[in-house]
């Protein structure tokens, strides 16, 4: 197996990219969603119950314990926490040197820190992805930058350690978790969209926040939706099993699976850092070889191999035929693929019984966890031999207590890792050894390991439920209050926010789906809007002039529920159709029994005003004057700004600097002493007789053979 020095690295800067996004865009909804004239103030969140510092933190593991003795409130204290983060992690991304493990635990507990506070709008599973893999870049981040460019007798990188891939298997492994309980999952829950292979003709009218290109992916013809969903769950059912593979060619094309899959999840919806988190995961799939790290590589000349090698390429690429023809074999069988020749299209339909796929993954789990043991143990014991090769007792020694050290949170994090991962299948989740469910519970607070199952039902099958909310002075003229980001106008194209989530939107598109009881959040909302407060109005419209109720507050707020459709070809200017339902929220004013009721009820009211903080706090009035400076810009401008900052410094870092050339340039003396080595060096390279200091890059005298 090749080197994976360059895939750590890209490894690493992707993780900091990703944090940088997801720090940038929560400070952008802070006050509104935190504040305190915010949907759900943070400082209820955090109560001293007259416990210890430490065990208190350890319980609720978020720094915002000492926001107060910074003079800050807990939202304060959150927002401090975003910009350090953000701006730890463009340092990261950008400075080889911030690639440290103790940069990398920084902005991880950061946002664990965040995600203790913030409620139901950080509840999502890519918060927990971030998390787990922000704690991997904490073993895969090396405690010292090895120089660039030097390479080690061996040829190998210098200063390589034994250790240094070992961490980096599990996120070959996290990966393998998340797309392989992804496609499950789709099955196990029953979802007659699913099993029906018509998810897709629902989904991209149905996501959450889509995109221009979705209108356009939902007018394909069904067969093809159909045959996108079968090879939906080959890449994510058949092909995670290939992280794994001893050929490397097979590693590479689960990779390019994996990436196309994920590139037109971010073509067609706006899944904030989700899909761009997953393609960093990807990278684990990568080695050196592949990514052209080692100079002149593809220039060496072909040398003569042994039989030993030449048979064992044969069989590796028998085997990977074999694997190809049995995956091609295999979803031909499962779905009935039939080709039509008459009508060009490609015939599909599920095979198999619910019952006949509990029983082939009650047969599978099992296995596919020996699978990561026996790849663990290889790893294993491919760094043990890396150890022994090291010269040096001293080198040695260091290297065994950090072969140690890594090498036991590696295996207690995969064991640890076991239990989330068995959630797929019940029966295996029995069966696993007490241990790893004890230390599971221990550490589950940390979020170190979480289960996943993306997309498990398709929602919407009659239509998009969404929420549409209406204000009113008077209680007989209603005014539609639009979002920034979800459907509302039915002719205003869907937007392109990535990578910002809009976390309110998302929350919205949750609440369309049940009643509003069943998202107290929602109560809070309508309270706020009533109140006028502008940090929740700066969720709905960053430009409160565009909001309809800017200049005095509604005196009444209801929801109503809608059916949202895509609009079909030819209707000029028209995105969406939509038509009634029901009412959703009932009219409500200020000091409303209905709305008194449902405060209470949510435990939403203001039982006692927030304590005052000292107006004269330094670090508040920074924090205000950033905060002023960043508002009139919108989330996706700023993170796209971000993105392309960046961009431009790494462009500039790659370009040779000036003295460079000037350096490499020999002066006129020095050129003509170079003249007479350089028509030597060609009559060593032509093969003729030459003065015994000729030599081919060494102090050996030349020899003719």
């Amino acid at each position: 197996m090749a080197g994976s020095r360059l895939p750590r690295q890209l490894f690493l800067q992707g993780v900091a990219a990703v944090f940088m996004f997801a720090f940038a865009s929560l400070y952008t909804q802070i006050p509104g969603l935190y504040g305190p004239e915010g949907i759900l103030p943070a400082r209820r969140t955090l109560r001293p119950q007259g416990k210890g510092r430490w065990q208190q933190l350890w319980e609720t593991p978020t720094l915002l314990w000492e926001a107060p003795r910074l003079g800050l409130d807990t939202a304060q204290g959150l927002e401090l926490l975003s910009l350090l983060g953000a701006l730890l992690a463009l340092g990261a991304l950008l400075l080889r040197p911030l690639r440290h493990p103790l940069v990398y635990l920084l902005l991880w507990a950061a946002y664990l820190s965040a995600c203790q506070v913030g409620q139901v709008f950080l509840y999502f599973q890519w918060d927990s992805l971030l998390l787990e893999t922000g704690f991997l870049a904490v073993l895969v981040a090396p405690l010292r930058q090895p120089p660039q460019g030097k390479q080690a007798p061996q040829g190998g990188p210098a200063g390589a350690l034994p250790h240094e891939a070992l961490p980096f298997w599990l996120v070959r492994w996290l990966l393998f978790r998340l797309m392989f309980a992804s496609g499950v999952v789709k099955l196990t829950s029953r979802c007659p969209a699913w099993w029906g292979l018509t998810a897709l003709t629902y989904h991209y009218e149905t996501q959450c926040l889509p995109t221009p290109a979705a209108w356009l992916a939902h007018h394909l013809p069904v067969w093809l939706h159909k045959l996108s969903v079968v090879a939906t769950f080959l890449i994510e059912i058949a092909v995670p099993p290939l992280f794994f593979a001893p050929v490397r060619r097979l590693r590479l094309a689960a990779f390019y699976s994996q990436v196309l899959l994920q590139v037109l999840i971010i073509i067609t919806g706006n899944y904030n850092f989700f899909n761009l988190l997953t393609l960093v995961l990807t990278t684990a799939l990568l080695d050196d070889q592949h990514l052209a790290a080692q100079p002149g590589h593809g220039h060496r000349k072909k040398m003569p191999t042994s039989w030993p090698k030449a048979l064992l390429g044969s069989l590796s690429l028998l085997l990977e035929l074999a694997i190809y023809g049995l995956l091609a074999c295999g979803t031909v069988y499962c779905f009935g693929l039939e080709v039509d020749w008459q009508q060009r299209t490609i015939h599909s339909r599920t095979t198999f019984t619910f019952h006949q796929f509990s029983q082939w993954l009650k047969t599978v789990t099992l296995p596919t966890v020996w699978l990561g043991v026996a790849s663990l143990t290889w790893e294993l014991l491919a760094a043990i031999w890396r150890w022994t090769q090291v010269r040096g007792w001293l080198r040695k020694l260091s290297a065994a207590v950090q072969l140690s050290v890594l090498g036991t949170a590696t295996v207690s994090l995969f064991v640890i890792s076991l239990v989330p991962y068995s959630y797929v299948e019940p029966g295996t989740h029995g069966r696993l050894w007490t241990g790893a469910h004890r230390l599971f519970g221990a550490v589950e607070h940390l979020q170190l390991a979480n289960s996943y199952g993306l997309f498990r039902r398709m929602t919407g099958l009659g239509g998009r439920p969404e929420v549409v909310l209406e204000g009113s002075y008077d209680g007989h003229h209603w005014t539609e209050i639009e979002f920034m980001y979800k459907p509302g106008n039915v002719s205003r194209s869907p937007p392109v926010v990535v990578p910002h989530q809009p976390r309110l939107d998302w929350q919205m598109w949750f609440a369309a789906l049940g009643p509003h009881t069943h998202s107290p959040w929602f109560t809070g909302l309508v309270l706020r809007l009533l109140q006028g407060k502008e940090p929740v109005i700066r969720l709905l419209q960053s430009h409160v002039a565009r909001y309809p109720f800017h200049k005095q507050p509604p005196t009444y707020i209801r929801a109503q529920r809608y059916k949202y459709w895509f609009s079909q070809p030819g209707e000029q200017g028209r995105w969406w159709r939509r038509q009634w339902v029901e009412e959703f929220f009932p009219p409500v004013s200020l000091g409303d029994p209905t709305l008194e009721t449902l405060l209470r009820q949510f435990g939403l009211q203001d039982k006692s005003p927030p304590r005052a903080r000292s107006s004269n706090s330094t670090l508040a009035w920074a924090l205000h004057w950033v905060r002023t400076q960043l508002s009139p810009l919108e989330a996706p401008t700023l993170l796209w700004g971000l993105l392309v900052a960046a961009g431009a410094v790494r462009i500039v870092q790659a370009l040779p600097a000036p003295w460079s050339f000037q350096s490499s340039r020999p002066a006129r003396g020095e050129k003509q002493r170079q003249a007479p080595k350089k028509d030597l060096g060609a009559a060593c390279e032509q093969g003729t007789p030459a003065p015994d200091n000729c030599s081919s890059g060494s102090r050996t005298p030349w020899r003719k053979k």
